[in-house]
C-alpha cells in the first residue's frame, strides 16, 4: 500500500515529493446525491485533494444518540472513487462559520470556558465521541487503500488557548483509535497562534488570504523544517444577516494562490472553500464584533457560497476558471473536462399557503415540556440547540407603570403584554438588555419569544448560552416565577407529528379570523393550561406559525426560492430544511433549494414565520420558485 510522510522539505508518496492541491468542501453542507458532481468540479479545477472538517453536533444531537455518522465514510469512499486524496479535520472544534463551531449544546452549556481543555468533564465526552467516529477514518487511510493522507488535531487552537496537556492528550487519542497517517494542525500567522495552537512533533500549517511568503517566514521561526502549506487560502469570505455582500476580485485570489505555490519547492494549498455549500436546517453560526469579539452578535446566513470558485449551486465561477489556469500548470498532464451544470427547475413555480397553524398551538403539539422556575431558563437547560423559546412571567398587582426589561437576551425576542405586541428598544451586545418602550403597569401578563440566530462559533464568546440569560426586571424588581418551552427545529424531522397539527384556512384564503388567529387569552391549551398573553398582536395580525402548501413539479432540478411579504424564519421543501430566511436584513434574498430535493409530482413546502409577515403583505401568502441559474445566495 502507498505511504504517505511528512519530509523535511515536501511531502512524501513512497519516498517521492508530491504536492497537495486540496479544496475544502464539507459533506455536511451539500445534498448527499450532489457529492459525485461536486467532487469532479474539484478533479476539474486541477486539484488532487479534498479537506472535510467533522460537525460533532450535528452527529450527536444529544449524549450518546448518534445522527448519520456514517456519512463521513461515505463521503471519504466517493472522495476516493473521485480519483482524490483527503484530508480530514475531526475537530472536536471546527469554527466553520457553524453553529457553536461543531460542539454540542449539551456539553458547552454546563462546561461554559472549561471546553476545549484537559477538564476531564470536556475530554471525556470526548473520547467517547472519537473511538466512535475515527474507526471509519482510520479504515480508509491511504496506507489500508484509502484516500485519507492526513488528519488535523484541534482547530486554530492557538487563536483560543493554550492548553498543551490538552493538545497532547488529544494527539495521543487520535493515535488510539488508529490514525497512523501524518496529523498536523493549522493556525493564523501571529506568533501568538502558532506558539498556543503548534504540537511539538506535529506538522504546523497556516490559514491566510494573501502574503503567502511572509506567513510562511512566520511559519519558520516556529518551524524550521516540514513541508509548507497553507491550509486555509481564504479566497472568499463568509457573510452576516445585515452585512456587505463578500466578494473578492477572482484576479487578485489567482495571483495570491501562485506565491502560495512559488514560495518554496512542493509547497501546499487547501482552497477554503471550493465549494461552500449551504448550511441547512439552521446550522448557521455567529461571530461577535469589536476587536476582541465581545460586541453585536453577527449571525451567518444561510448560504455558505463563501465567493468560492465553485458557487453555492455547484456552477463554476470565473474565479474557479482563473485558479484553473494556475493550478493546471502544477500538472502532469491534461485536467479533465469541467462536469456540466446540475439541471435546473425546468418552470417557476408558485405555491400558496391556504392552511396554517398558529405558532402557539405549534409550539404546544412539538414543543418539550414545559419547565418551572424561579428564573428564565437558558436554551441549553431546556436542552434546544437550534430553535425558540417561549417564556411567560406574570407581573403582579396593583401596581403603576414601570420599565419592563430583558436581561442578558441572545439573541431576538418578541414580547406581548397581555396579548398584545409591544415596541422594545435595545438589544445589542454580547450581554444584551431589550427594553419595553412604553411602562406597564400590573397586573399584567408577559409572553417572550426568544429565538436564537446561531451560536458563536469563534472566539472567547464560543459556547456561550442563548435565551434571558439573565432575568425580567419591572422597574428594579425580578419577576420570578417564570415558565418556559422550548421548540427544537429537529422536532419538524417527525413529519407524522407535523401531519397531526391543528391546520385550518389562513384568514386570506377564507379562514374565519377565530381560526385565523393565535390561541385567545384564556383558551386551554392541548395539555389544559390556560395561554394567557396568546392573542393575536395587532401588528403582526395573528400571522406567526407554520404555514403549509403544495404544489407541482415537472421536471425537478435545482432552484431558489422567493419568500415576498414573509419576515424572518425557516423554510422546508418535502421535509427536508433549507435554513433560516430573514430577506429584511439583507445579504441573503433567496433560498437554494438543491434538485434532488424535489420530485416530480406533487411536493410540499412549509413554512415557519417567527416574526409575523410584513406589514403591508396582501393576498394569500406565497413561496416562488425558480431555476435561476446565477451564482450566489441572493441568486441574481
Amino acid at each position: 500500500m502507498p505511504e504517505f510522510t511528512v519530509g523535511k522539505a515536501e511531502f512524501l508518496l513512497d519516498g517521492r515529493p508530491v504536492r497537495l492541491l486540496s479544496g475544502a468542501l464539507h459533506y455536511f453542507r451539500v445534498h448527499e446525491k450532489q457529492w459525485d458532481h461536486r467532487l469532479a468540479m474539484l478533479r476539474a479545477m486541477g486539484l488532487n485533494c479534498v479537506e472535510t472538517y467533522v460537525p460533532w453536533n450535528l452527529h450527536e444531537p444529544a449524549p450518546g444518540r448518534l445522527h448519520e455518522v456514517e456519512a463521513l465514510g461515505r463521503f471519504l469512499d466517493a472522495a476516493h472513487a473521485a480519483g482524490l486524496w483527503a484530508i480530514v479535520r475531526p475537530g472536536p472544534y471546527i469554527c466553520a462559520e457553524w453553529e457553536n463551531g461543531g460542539l454540542p449544546h449539551w456539553l458547552t452549556g454546563p462546561l461554559g470556558a472549561r471546553v476545549r481543555t484537559s477538564d476531564p468533564e470536556f475530554l471525556g465526552p470526548v473520547e467517547r465521541w472519537y473511538r466512535r467516529l475515527l474507526p471509519q477514518v482510520a479504515e480508509r487511510q491511504i496506507d489500508r487503500g484509502g484516500p485519507v493522507v492526513m488528519v488535523q488535531v484541534e482547530n486554530e487552537y492557538g487563536s483560543y488557548g493554550s492548553d498543551q496537556v490538552y493538545l497532547a492528550r488529544l494527539t495521543e487519542l487520535t493515535r488510539e483509535c488508529g490514525i497512523t497517517v501524518p496529523l498536523f494542525t493549522s493556525d493564523g500567522t501571529e506568533d501568538y497562534m502558532l506558539s498556543g495552537g503548534a504540537v511539538p512533533g506535529l506538522l504546523a500549517t497556516v490559514n491566510f488570504d494573501s502574503g503567502a511568503r511572509a506567513a510562511f517566514d512566520t511559519l519558520r521561526r516556529h518551524r524550521p523544517e516540514g513541508p509548507l502549506m497553507c491550509m486555509e487560502f481564504w479566497c472568499g469570505w463568509f457573510e452576516h444577516w445585515g452585512g456587505k455582500p463578500a466578494v473578492r476580485d477572482a484576479a487578485d485570489a489567482a495571483t495570491a494562490l501562485r506565491e502560495i505555490l512559488e514560495s518554496a519547492p512542493g509547497a501546499s494549498v487547501n482552497l477554503y472553500m471550493a465549494h461552500g455549500g449551504t448550511s441547512f436546517a439552521g446550522w448557521a453560526g455567529a461571530n461577535r464584533g469589536g476587536e476582541l469579539y465581545e460586541g453585536a452578535l453577527e449571525p451567518d446566513v444561510t448560504s455558505y457560497d463563501y465567493d468560492a470558485p465553485i458557487d453555492e449551486a455547484g456552477r463554476p465561477t470565473e474565479k474557479f476558471h482563473l485558479l484553473r489556469e494556475v493550478l493546471a500548470e502544477y500538472q502532469e498532464g491534461p485536467l479533465p473536462d469541467v462536469p456540466q451544470p446540475p439541471p435546473v427547475l425546468a418552470a417557476p413555480v408558485r405555491a400558496e399557503f391556504a392552511r396554517w397553524a398558529p405558532l402557539a398551538e405549534v409550539v404546544e403539539a412539538l414543543g418539550g415540556p414545559e419547565y418551572a422556575a424561579a428564573l428564565p431558563p437558558t436554551f441549553e437547560e431546556l436542552d434546544v440547540d437550534r430553535g425558540l423559546v417561549r417564556y411567560r412571567v406574570e407581573i403582579p398587582g396593583p401596581r403603576a407603570p414601570f420599565p419592563l426589561t430583558l436581561t442578558g437576551l441572545r439573541d431576538v425576542a418578541e414580547v406581548y403584554v397581555d396579548g398584545v405586541r409591544v415596541r422594545t428598544r435595545g438589544g445589542e451586545g454580547s450581554g444584551a438588555t431589550l427594553t419595553v418602550v412604553e411602562p406597564v403597569a400590573g397586573p399584567a401578563s408577559v409572553e417572550i419569544w426568544v429565538e436564537s440566530l446561531g451560536r458563536v462559533n469563534y472566539g472567547p464568546g464560543l459556547g456561550e448560552s442563548k435565551g434571558l440569560t439573565g432575568g425580567v426586571l419591572h422597574a428594579l424588581q425580578y419577576l420570578h416565577g417564570v415558565r418556559a418551552r422550548g421548540l427544537r427545529l429537529d422536532a419538524f424531522d417527525a413529519a407524522a407529528a407535523v401531519a397531526g397539527l391543528p391546520f385550518r384556512g389562513t384568514p386570506e384564503a377564507g379562514g374565519t379570523p377565530e381560526a385565523g388567529s393565535a390561541v385567545a387569552e384564556g383558551t386551554p391549551t392541548p395539555d389544559g393550561t390556560p395561554t394567557p398573553g396568546g392573542a393575536p398582536a395587532a401588528d403582526d395580525d395573528g400571522s406567526r406559525g407554520l404555514y403549509r402548501a403544495a404544489f407541482d413539479v415537472q421536471d425537478p432540478g435545482d432552484a431558489r426560492l422567493d419568500l415576498p411579504g414573509w419576515t424572518r424564519g425557516f423554510v422546508w421543501v418535502n421535509g427536508f430544511c433549507l435554513g433560516r430566511y430573514w430577506p429584511s436584513a439583507g445579504a441573503q434574498e433567496s433560498l437554494y433549494v438543491p434538485g434532488p430535493v424535489l420530485r416530480a409530482g406533487a411536493n410540499e413546502v412549509w413554512v415557519l414565520e417567527l416574526a409575523g409577515r410584513e406589514t403591508g403583505a396582501a393576498g394569500v401568502p406565497y413561496v416562488r420558485l425558480a431555476g435561476r441559474a446565477g451564482s450566489g445566495p441572493s441568486g441574481e
